[in-house]
């Protein structure tokens, strides 16, 4: 799964996700995106579950960008653990994902596959997305 090398910081404030993505908006690599329409935080497995269920369809023909990584840390206590005591340990790796960003790009595959792909794959994130296109977003 990814998470990064080192961090500047070992824990992060939780924060809220607010306004649209500033970056990535359009497609850079590939013909097909998987585009977020809402605002979430995207576990590392997500990522991964999502990443597999593409390439499982698409029988691995063609190429697959990933253009989130999870570099906020999400911490957690235990179970039944008394309130205070301070800040739990990181436990998982988190992206967040602002409405707008491009999360997954695909090429060298028709486009039927491309939309079953993505289709398998949005079933596996906890945002709304949508199938996008070089020509434009349908």
């Amino acid at each position: 799964m990814l998470q990064p090398k080192r961090t500047k910081y070992r824990k992060a404030h939780k924060g809220r996700i607010h306004g649209y993505a500033k970056g990535c908006t359009e497609l850079n690599f590939g013909a097909y995106g998987l585009k977020a329409v809402a605002p979430g935080r995207i576990s590392a497995r997500q990522i991964e579950a999502a990443r597999r269920a593409i390439t499982r369809h698409m029988k691995r023909v063609g190429k697959l960008w990933i253009r989130i990584f999870p570099d906020v840390p999400v911490s957690q206590k235990p179970a039944e653990v008394r309130q205070g005591k301070g800040k739990g340990s990181p436990e998982w790796w988190a992206a967040r994902v602002k409405p707008g960003r491009i999360m997954f790009e695909l090429d060298g595959v028709p486009r039927p596959i491309a939309e079953r792909a993505f289709e398998l794959a949005a079933a596996k994130l906890p945002i709304q997305t949508r199938f996008v296109t070089r020509l434009g977003e349908e």
